[in-house]
């Protein structure tokens, strides 16, 4: 049924229909107020938050059929991207089997199948540590003997809108399966325990849960974590197994709106590990499980304002004796932090006092992002050069001066990405992943280093097969840098069909994030390649506010630095236009979530620099949701952007670049804002209020478009096909913006 759109009525108070649904929507007026530091915003369409309200369900609704009409010409392209992308995909496919304790569990996907199936089969122990962590050999769509399904996502899916899992976990026996289940797209799960012995459910079922269980050692009970009313993960809680939910203990309740509560188990499975922080300090407490009822330890407090994360673990000594002690990777005087070991007697001490060894130092170059134990190895992930790497050290003379200088596995190419995909305690090996922006995922075993092998070994154990006749031949990647307003460099990632020609004809797309010191990593996206063969070429734009080049980039793009994240975009864009490659007159921008809020806030700086703009889940309206602490997650915001509610300047500063309080009257160039009805992160009334106000405003004559999807979460809908047909979506709306919908000569599948 085509829904039709809302106009403007004589009282504004009610919307007469027009069977026209290729003119946009136009939301009644309702003029409502916000006043801060003396300075009152006049927002018109602050009532479309209503998400009960029919009026509201029906606008969208109207929305989605203006859309519908005025790309309606797109299907066709639509259609051929997404067939692109599914004859790109083996879709009878497996993961590499991962082994935790007696089983190697891994998942099936099958042709036609939106969701994954979670199986397992039995492991071996046959005395040799490197034979007994090989993955066992699994085929595409043969199952093997004894394998067991222990969730099948598309019978649990039957019948659902949405499908999503937050969580799983085993007991250590293999007995006992939980998992968390969300249906609706808001990120609120129901967890619920499976006999795997038996395929029967416990009675124990969990509402309302958050991403993250864990079981106890000993299986008896399992570990949730429960959101507050603004969607801030805040209690920590214990569920023993066949007791009432109303009994549940809370382990831990952070009582701080503007901190993030989370857990995990160390390594070895001796302590439940609380993490609580924001992105400037956090504070780490321990739970023995040897002592469940003591009292929770807190290795640093928060009130130190350090940045760190903790690992305790048994050290062997060189007298052969074991002793706790806590790894740790930190900000004490290291802006890019480092790694320390510290004996947990020390920590009673003033932290001024206390004497930490060095196991990794401060480099200005490099960036340590964390590290963990095996039984063996310390294993430490960095940054450098942009490039995400993995580090192992011999826990033999930890924090000594007879430490093992690290070994690094080696890699040849030049752009890529590299990290711990699993480790367990015990394992001869760790997990590593690894891509490029051709190279599709590889799954890699790194044998640690012994001495035998003091370089360890790379074991491929998969890469990703690509249909349809890929070639990463026929692709160039290359590391290009724009200038910005300040002098500074911005690293940009640009990727193009090698049949580009470099004669400024073109049509170039510049893609930024930019914020939470979130880095935008080599990696492989089949679905990149369709506009790639469309002779459109990509730029992706390492902007300040992520973490490609150390603490510094983040923190020179965050709170009152935050414009210059929107600056080096605009830079990373004029190289593209000057680079010879592309038309100037044939570029768009993309980003998604805060990287909305980043080309909604260059939409209004340069609206001339770009054909069109498409904002996915658009973080758009961020002064209205960070002022009220009531609304999700908004309190969480203050570490990135500031606090507007108490620091005039900071109120003033977000104003002057929020999207939506900054349209002006411009010729806006081609916009689409793809949002989801049920998403807690970015709600849907940002982009909602933002596309009325950029129809207002513009002098130009292109259409500015919403997408919502009505089943849909913070990631979109739920299912591999339907994402297909979503990046299909914008993969089209920007090639037919660009002029660029047919393919290159060659090029394409095959």
């Amino acid at each position: 049924m085509t829904q039709t759109p809302l106009q403007d009525s004589a009282n504004a108070s009610a919307a007469t229909v027009s069977a026209d649904s290729a003119r946009p929507p136009v939301a009644k007026r309702v003029p409502g107020e916000r006043t801060h530091h003396g300075e009152t915003f006049v927002d018109n369409y602050e009532w479309l938050r209503e998400k009960e309200s029919p009026e509201v369900v029906e606008h969208l609704r109207a929305e989605n059929a203006y859309q519908e009409a005025v790309t309606a010409h797109q299907e066709p392209l639509r259609e051929a991207i997404f067939q692109e992308i599914k004859g790109r995909t083996q879709e009878t496919d497996l993961s590499v089997p991962s082994r935790k304790d007696g089983w190697w569990y891994f998942s099936r996907s099958a042709e036609g199948k939106e969701y994954g199936i979670q199986c397992r089969v039995r492991a071996q122990d046959t005395g040799n540590p490197v034979a007994d962590w090989t993955p066992p050999a699994v085929e595409a769509g043969v199952e093997i003997p004894g394998e067991e399904v222990l969730l099948d996502g598309n019978v649990e899916a039957e019948g659902k809108p949405f499908f999503s899992v937050g969580g799983s976990a085993v007991t250590i026996d293999g007995n006992l399966y939980a998992y968390a289940v969300d249906n609706a797209g808001d990120e609120r799960f129901t967890l619920r325990i499976k006999d795997l012995r038996t395929g029967e459910l416990l009675p124990d079922v969990i509402e309302n849960i958050f991403y993250g269980v864990s079981f106890s050692p000993d299986g008896t009970r399992i570990f949730y974590t429960v959101v507050d009313d603004s969607w801030r993960p805040y209690q920590v809680k214990s569920h023993v197994l066949g007791t009432p939910v109303a009994d549940d203990v809370v382990i831990y309740q952070e009582d701080d709106v503007a901190m993030w509560l989370g857990f995990e188990l160390s390594g070895d499975r001796r302590h439940l590990v609380l993490g609580i922080g924001c992105s400037e300090y956090s504070e780490t407490r321990l739970m023995r499980f040897d002592d469940p009822d003591g009292a929770l330890t807190t290795v640093i407090s928060r009130d130190q304002r350090v940045l760190y994360e903790a690992e305790p673990f048994l050290l062997t000594g060189p007298d052969g004796e074991k002793s706790e002690r806590i790894l740790l990777t930190h900000n004490r005087g290291a802006i890019n932090s480092m790694v320390s070991l510290v004996d947990p007697a020390e920590l009673s001490k003033p932290l001024a006092e206390q004497h930490w060894d060095t196991v990794v130092g401060h480099s200005d170059d490099v960036r340590v992002n964390g590290a963990g134990v095996t039984s063996t190895h310390v294993v430490v992930s960095i940054r450098k050069d942009t490039i995400e790497r993995v580090q192992v050290l011999g826990l033999n003379g930890l924090g000594t001066a007879a430490q093992e200088a690290p070994v690094e596995p080696a890699f040849d190419e030049e752009l890529y990405t590299a990290g711990v995909g699993g480790s367990d305690y015990q394992a001869p090996v760790i997990r590593l992943g690894y891509t490029s922006y051709f190279t599709p995922s590889r799954v890699y075993d790194f044998v640690l280093p012994t001495p035998e092998k003091p370089a360890g070994e790379l074991l491929l154990r998969k890469e990703s097969p690509v249909l349809g006749g890929y070639d990463g031949n026929d692709y160039v990647a290359s590391r290009e840098w724009a200038e910005a307003q300040d002098g500074t460099r911005i690293p940009l990632s640009v990727l193009r069909h090698k049949a580009v020609k470099q004669d400024s004809t073109a049509a170039g797309l510049v893609y930024g994030y930019g914020s939470y010191e979130l880095s935008m990593d080599p990696g492989f996206g089949i679905a990149r390649l369709s506009l790639l063969d469309r002779g459109v070429v990509f730029v992706i734009a390492h902007i300040r506010g992520g973490g490609e080049l150390g603490r510094h980039w983040y923190e020179d793009g965050k709170k009152l630095s935050k414009k210059n994240t929107f600056t080096d975009f605009v830079a990373a864009t004029d190289w593209l236009a000057g680079s010879g490659w592309v038309d100037p007159a044939r570029i768009a921008a993309m980003g998604g979530s805060a990287g909305g809020l980043l080309v909604g806030a260059v939409a209004n700086l340069a609206p001339e620099k770009y054909a069109a703009v498409l904002a996915q889940v658009p973080f758009v309206d961020p002064l209205t949701t960070i002022l009220d602490p009531d609304l999700p997650l908004s309190a969480l915001e203050w570490e990135e952007w500031g606090n507007p509610i108490t620091d005039p300047a900071v109120y003033a500063y977000m104003k002057s670049y929020s999207p939506y309080e900054n349209v002006r009257d411009a010729a806006y160039p081609k916009m689409a804002a793809v949002t989801s009805f049920n998403d807690t992160r970015v709600l849907y009334v940002e982009p909602a209020k933002w596309v009325q106000e950029l129809r207002n405003k513009t002098t130009g004559n292109q259409p500015v478009l919403m997408k919502i999807e009505m089943d849909g979460g913070h990631g979109g809908a739920s299912g591999r096909y339907v994402q297909w047909r979503e990046r299909a979506w914008d993969y089209a709306f920007i090639a037919d913006s660009l002029g660029a919908t047919e393919l290159l000569p060659g090029a394409g599948l095959k």
